[in-house]
């Protein structure tokens, strides 16, 4: 055991209510914290100019419900084969028809299941599926990076989203590219549904062949 780990590992524990704490002691004399070091990045995607720090609000434990905890009420489950991009026996991968701006893919396990339930064999087929689609998307003419999201805490059904970084774009580097999605309009519908055929004939050669 290393020299810095605890003598009882079983002590670990995060307070939510602790952090929040220390955090506030922090805050500076308008009771609000500092803009983190990231707003200095060159592509941090908002003036810095009177950007202010929220507030940090108190914990709120337990936490709500996320979408589709029951299978039942899962949209990701109700969501017909016909409308992902690609599906096989275990996995599906969606494009959302309606543009977006800049091309990006959705994965999803075919059965209920969040991340921490995969078992192994999942696991390893998610690492494949994730470099198929990487391939799938870096292919399109004009696609400098393609970028592997994993949130879950809007939906139960697992989600990893990868989307496309346009060549040249410098600002849209690194993890604000989440960000400027949101802000940059969407894709002309030609060129949505190219990349959506395209991306779809590209899982379709590279799956394994039975």
């Amino acid at each position: 055991m290393s020299d810095d780990a605890p003598d009882d590992v079983t002590q670990l524990r995060i307070d939510p209510f602790d952090i929040t704490r220390r955090a506030r002691e922090a805050y500076g004399p308008d009771g609000r914290p500092a803009l983190p070091k990231t707003a200095g990045w060159p592509i941090f995607p908002f003036d810095v100019e009177g950007l202010r720090g929220r507030a940090l609000e108190d914990p709120v434990l337990p936490e709500p419900e996320r979408h589709g905890e029951a299978e039942e009420d899962c949209s990701t489950c109700a969501t017909p084969d016909e409308e992902y991009v690609w599906v096989d026996e275990r996995w599906r991968v969606g494009m959302a028809h309606q543009p977006m701006s800049v091309p990006t893919l959705t994965l999803h396990t075919r059965a209920h299941l969040d991340f921490h339930d995969l078992t192994d064999d999942l696991g390893a087929e998610l690492g494949v599926l994730l470099v198929r689609g990487q391939r799938a998307l870096g292919s399109i003419d004009g696609v400098g990076r393609v970028h592997v999201y994993k949130w879950g805490d809007g939906g139960t059904h697992l989600h990893v989203i990868l989307a496309a970084r346009p060549a040249g774009m410098i600002q849209l580097k690194g993890m604000f590219l989440s960000t400027w999605m949101h802000i940059l309009p969407p894709l002309p519908p030609g060129q949505w549904k190219a990349a959506r055929a395209h991306v779809a004939a590209s899982l379709q050669r590279s799956a394994p062949q039975d």
